[in-house]
């Protein structure tokens, strides 16, 4: 039976998520449209092959990242059980991975 929407998976912001994703959309307005993109197809499917996702290493263990450009990653918790995606960070490949 087919599932009714085509939303699957439920978007959770975290409060560090929403103040960082302000900051990150003032600095780089250009990438508005690409950011909603990302977060639409996070909801429909995180495996698309156009996130790019994967799992991080070392601190960040548990956690995933997806591609929003070559430079920009957004860093969440995939729920697979809950069919939650819970956003964390969004920043330069290096802001997200540190410590």
């Amino acid at each position: 039976m087919a599932s009714v929407g085509h939303h699957r998976f439920v978007l959770v912001w975290t409060a560090s998520f929403v103040r960082t994703a302000r900051k990150f959309l003032r600095r780089h307005p250009d990438l508005e449209g690409v950011f909603a993109d990302v977060l639409r197809q996070l909801e429909t499917d995180p495996h698309a092959p156009r996130l790019r996702l994967h799992s991080l290493k070392g601190k960040h263990l548990g956690k995933h990242a997806v591609s929003l450009t070559y430079e920009y990653r957004i860093v969440l918790i995939l729920r697979l059980t809950a069919k939650e995606v819970v956003l964390l960070d969004v920043g330069a490949h290096d802001e997200v991975y540190r410590g």
